[in-house]
């Protein structure tokens, strides 16, 4: 009972302790030194070699007598029933069993073998094949046929038992029973490769209709496009042109849709091509490009451009490299419809081959890919799609109300609230105006302002007014200019240069009066610049005096300085100009702006010592343009000497090195410096006096 219950019926009734693998016990290594003597694995091998026992075979057993042979094949029987008994699903020992009967010439007892075989597991095609090969091996035909078809009937999927038992018969010469066999087998409806076989095997014995018959068959079980390809060249092989192309266009009927219908195409073409019907070859590949998606059909393009080549003229050639072309961008905006450089190259394609049609059609379709996001980023390149489209209607397909259309339409896609595009709107513009439509002009540079106010429009409305010749227009426009970026001191001194050309010089200075009280400019160099050259224009030396004396209040910059006295010395002229007074009152001017400039870079930024430099090099050549009047030495007297030092390069990780530097050494240092060297020996001098007193 134990045993019965420790038995496994998968492991053929045997105990799992019997199955069990015992391996030995590993060896405890207790000294780990290396050994004195060292041998290497090829010894150890050679060695092992060497001692090894011979094998100890069994000896033969000669039999005498038939009441030997009885008793031997009792025993051998007796083992394979009590192995078999143990290991039932082992189908080798079933096999061996089988053949060992076979080899004792009792060939019903290895039948009987095989029969209990199967009803272990009929299932596995490999007994029934090996169960056949021995009836067809000792010429028991009749047996053979009865496994045959039980095998067939039992597993009709298994393609091996019907091939073998075909090839039996077709051996035997039964070639209408074989016909009848693969009759049977093609109930079931098998691959490809069933069909196939069939189809040969009639071929073999001349039966071009048997054969035709079959194809129209398999098509209709397989209706593939590799089928009807093959069925057009079994046609075209036995000479019937005429029923070749039947079958390949009844096959473009049922599959032109299909993923495969490109193979089938090609496959056409080129049997138009062997029969020397370029025009139909030519003809099936247009149809064939017109119909399949342009992701499916990379071979076909190369074939046809590989037959203008050679069957086609220069302009059918162009057409074929076009459509090659055309496919490669056709499956690039397919992978990434957003990659506008694509695009753009796909509508240059169209627009070289002059179709209106197809350029129009590609540019709806790529100006329908808008941007991912509603980032000015994303949409600078994509607005240029808008721009050359606006561009191809007006001036390639000149039709203006499509135009004016397609500028509405884009002017309506753009969010304006987040950002906007001050090109469109002036190209919109000056479209209107090209028109002479000047109203329609206004109203959308005025939308561009209200909606999306920019520089740009703002000038390219305020020029276009003034080549009108409305100057209350332009005051108005640069006011509107001026309350949306009071900060823009290029619109502060247009504005005024406007008056200025209208000879309003009040406006104009009332103008710059506001514009430099405004508390945040983004130039005011530039407006205080204008500023003074206005009032000099004017003639207004007292009001420029006055300007330079106010910005010197808000800056101490060094050109500042540098512009004031040239303006004190260049006064001189109107001066003489005016009443013939003396030279040296204008001289006297700009050297108390060179000597306020000094003291205080002298005094408040002793650290400017490069600017103070150069404020007296400027000096020295005012006092040069002089010339008798000017005084240069006292001006040289002043200027510094230039001196070469070096300082430590300070980084992150430390010192760095040095570097070399030019310093300056103004007289009032040298001098500063020499009285610090007394000052310091006469008190070295006081306390080694007071020490010897000690």
């Amino acid at each position: 009972m134990a045993n019965a219950r420790e038995s496994d019926p998968n492991l053929g009734y045997l105990t799992k302790k019997e199955t069990e693998v015992k391996l030995p016990r590993p060896t405890r290594v207790k000294n780990k030194t290396p050994a004195s003597i060292q041998i290497t694995a090829e010894q150890i091998l050679r060695e092992a070699r060497e001692r090894q026992e011979a094998e100890i075979r069994p000896p033969k057993q000669k039999i005498t007598d038939s009441t030997e042979l009885g008793d031997y094949r009792l025993r051998k029987r007796k083992e394979f029933e009590d192995l078999i008994r143990r290991v039932r699903w082992n189908k080798s020992v079933w096999v061996k069993y089988a053949k060992w009967e076979e080899s004792q010439k009792d060939f019903a007892r290895a039948r009987s073998v095989w029969e209990r075989a199967l009803e272990v597991d009929y299932r596995d095609h490999t007994l029934w094949l090996k169960y056949a090969d021995f009836e067809m091996k000792n010429k028991f035909i009749n047996h053979a046929r009865n496994v045959w078809d039980r095998a067939a009937q039992l597993l009709p999927r298994v393609d091996q038992l019907w091939y073998k038992y075909i090839h039996m018969e077709e051996m035997l010469g039964n070639v209408g029973g074989a016909r009848q066999i693969f009759e049977r087998w093609m109930k079931w409806m098998p691959d490809q490769q069933g069909w196939l076989s069939f189809i040969k095997f009639e071929l073999r014995y001349n039966e071009i209709e048997r054969a035709r018959e079959i194809f129209e068959r398999f098509v209709d079980c397989h209706p593939k496009v590799s089928a009807w390809i093959r069925f057009a060249k079994f046609e075209m092989k036995n000479g019937a042109t005429a029923l070749a192309r039947n079958v390949y266009e009844r096959a473009v009927t049922k599959l032109g849709d299909d993923e495969e219908a490109e193979e089938l195409f090609v496959a056409f073409a080129e049997f138009e091509e062997k029969c020397k019907e370029t025009e139909r070859a030519r003809c099936i590949y247009k149809y064939a490009l017109d119909h399949i998606p342009k992701g499916r059909a990379e071979e076909l393009y190369k074939k046809f451009v590989a037959f203008e080549k050679q069957y086609g003229d220069r302009e059918g050639i162009e057409d074929a490299i076009v459509g090659k072309r055309r496919f490669q961008y056709e499956d690039e905006v397919r992978k990434n419809p957003l990659n506008y450089d694509v695009w753009f190259d796909y509508i240059q394609l169209e627009e070289s081959c002059g179709d209106r049609q197809r350029s129009e059609e590609v540019y709806e379709r790529a100006i329908g890919n808008l941007p991912p996001a509603q980032e000015k980023r994303y949409w600078q390149r994509y607005i240029y799609l808008w721009i050359n489209y606006v561009l191809y209607e007006e001036l390639d397909a000149k039709d203006v109300d499509r135009t004016r259309d397609i500028y509405n339409l884009c002017l309506k896609m753009i969010p304006h609230e987040k950002f906007s595009f001050a090109k469109i709107w002036l190209m919109a513009a000056q479209f209107e105006i090209r028109q002479l439509n000047i109203d329609q002009a206004r109203k959308i540079l005025g939308s561009a302002i209200g909606m999306a106010p920019k520089d740009k429009i703002f000038k390219k409305y305020i020029e276009i007014e003034l080549q009108l010749g409305n100057i209350e227009r332009c005051r108005k426009l640069y006011e509107r200019y001026l309350e949306w970026s009071p900060e823009n001191c290029y619109a502060w001194s247009k504005y005024a240069e406007l008056e200025i050309s209208l000879t309003e010089a009040e406006r104009a200075r009332a103008l710059f009066e506001l514009a430099i009280d405004q508390p945040a400019l983004d130039m005011p160099e530039l407006l205080w610049k204008a500023y003074i050259d206005f009032e000099i224009s004017q003639s207004q030396y007292e009001r420029t005096r006055a300007l330079y004396e106010r910005l010197l209040n808000r800056t101490k910059h060094l050109k500042v300085w540098i512009s004031y006295a040239k303006f004190e010395a260049s006064a001189m002229e109107e001066v003489i100009q005016e009443s013939e007074s003396p030279e040296r009152k204008c001289i006297q001017h700009s050297r108390a702006v060179f000597e306020r400039a000094l003291s205080y870079l002298r005094t408040s930024a002793p650290e400017l010592k490069e600017e103070r430099a150069m404020l007296l090099e400027e000096w020295l050549n005012t006092e040069s343009s002089f010339c008798e009047v000017g005084d240069i030495d006292s001006v040289r007297a002043k200027l510094p000497k230039k001196l070469k030092k070096r300082r430590h390069i300070e980084t992150e990780d430390g010192p760095a090195g040095y570097e070399e530097y030019i310093d300056y050494l103004f007289p009032e240092e040298t001098q500063t410096t020499n009285l610090k060297i007394l000052e310091a020996a006469y008190k070295w001098k006081k306390q080694k006096v007071v020490s010897e007193d000690d």
